[in-house]
């Protein structure tokens, strides 16, 4: 990290992890979404190209829109941005609110098992 001296841009650059730079100020304090709950496999795609006429879009939302414009998982999108889960997740809902993106939730599948069987399954796999 930097020390006294060096130049204000030094100051947020680490040698190892580059710009430093925290999930928070990202998201400007917020840890919720304004829209949306966003599973990690649920599908984001952009409504449009180019939102440059939006004001208050930081270059994070900029970045989701580039990535989508082919559908990519929430998952996907914060792996390529190198940026949190919680964090991408509270981007995602400004976008939504904004109609900027589109996401499309998992679908929930009837029928499935019991958790008595998954309790049984853990059970045989202990006493073996």
């Amino acid at each position: 990290m930097a020390v006294s001296g060096e130049s204000p841009d030094e100051k947020w650059v680490d040698d190892h992890a580059g710009p430093v730079v925290r999930p928070y100020a990202v998201t400007r304090g917020r840890a919720r979404p304004v829209a949306g709950k966003f599973d990690l496999i649920s599908l984001v795609i952009a409504v449009r190209r180019d939102p440059a006429q939006e004001a208050g879009l930081g270059p994070e939302h900029h970045a989701i829109i580039a990535l989508c414009q082919r559908m990519m998982s929430v998952a996907e999108v914060a792996a390529h941005l190198d940026l949190p889960v919680g964090t991408i997740r509270v981007l995602l809902g400004d976008l939504v609110a904004r109609d900027l993106i589109r996401v499309r939730e998992p679908m929930i599948t009837s029928g499935l098992p019991d958790d008595s069987i998954f309790e049984a399954v853990i059970n045989g796999l202990r006493a073996l």
